[in-house]
């Protein structure tokens, strides 16, 4: 049994290889970051940024980490997924890509 079934990145199934533009958000607009978790028990989850950790918490299996968070200047970041259970740790890394301002077209 697969731990995690799903990471979603603002609503979309993340996939390293997709064009990095259809994740992007502007300045202070909320990126959200879903992991589908599958299983029993529980399993611990956290997402960090630059080392500093934007959420962490327990979720009771099967269910979803959620992780709601925004940035204050345009840049790229490499954010680090972990979830531990059943005695396995599933890594992921995430392209964050905050730009200055919304696409106009």
């Amino acid at each position: 049994m697969k731990l995690v079934k799903l990471v979603k990145l603002n609503n979309l199934q993340y996939n390293p290889n997709r064009d990095p533009n259809v994740y992007r958000r502007p300045v202070n607009k909320e990126f959200r970051l879903q992991a589908l978790l599958d299983g029993q028990g529980s399993a611990k989850a956290s997402f960090t940024v630059d080392g500093k950790t934007l959420c962490e918490s327990t979720v009771q299996l099967p269910g979803t980490f959620e992780c709601k968070f925004k940035f204050p200047q345009a840049d790229t970041h490499i954010g680090e997924l972990v979830i531990e259970g059943h005695g396995e740790t599933y890594r992921q890394n995430i392209r964050i890509d905050v730009v200055e301002h919304e696409w106009i077209g």
